[in-house]
């Protein structure tokens, strides 16, 4: 039991670590797009959110790829697929229960599925962040152009 609530907690620490960077990543991309622009179009917001989206789909994958590989490591899964598969089930809370893990390992199931909720919570709160001071920027010019329009 240890040592799988000290591997999953080494597990939560690296996808941990792989979040922060997308987190990053998403927040300059965000004070680029709206600090450098006077004018941000629907169609740019549309793309910032979109990516930063997608850029989050890949942190997910990258840190499914992870379990995926500690699975692989342990001896836990013969092949990729069902490696990947599972990963994938388990870190996104689905849980078919179609594969499982044996005894040996199971905890570590659980420890996957918190470290997905609290990284599917994370990049919500990001995406939400992006789409507020996307619309807030968009909203500033529509009122500062109907402000002038009406003078």
């Amino acid at each position: 039991m240890i040592t799988n609530i000290l591997l999953g907690t080494m597990m939560m620490v690296l996808t941990t670590g792989v979040h922060s960077v997308f987190t990053v990543a998403a927040v300059l991309m965000l004070n680029r797009w709206v600090h450098r622009r006077d004018r941000l179009h629907s169609y740019e917001s549309l793309a910032l959110i979109s990516g930063t989206i997608l850029m989050f789909f890949g942190a997910a994958m990258i840190e499914v790829g992870i379990w995926a590989a500690a699975y692989l490591r342990l001896g836990a899964f013969e092949g990729v697929e069902s490696a990947v598969y599972y990963s994938m089930v388990t870190f996104t809370t689905l849980g078919f229960g179609d594969i499982i893990l044996t005894e040996r390992w199971r905890l570590l199931s659980s420890i996957e599925a918190a470290n997905g909720i609290i990284m599917f919570g994370w990049t919500t709160a990001v995406v939400m962040t992006v789409v507020q001071r996307t619309f807030a920027k968009v909203l500033e010019h529509f009122h500062r152009d109907r402000g002038s329009a009406s003078t």
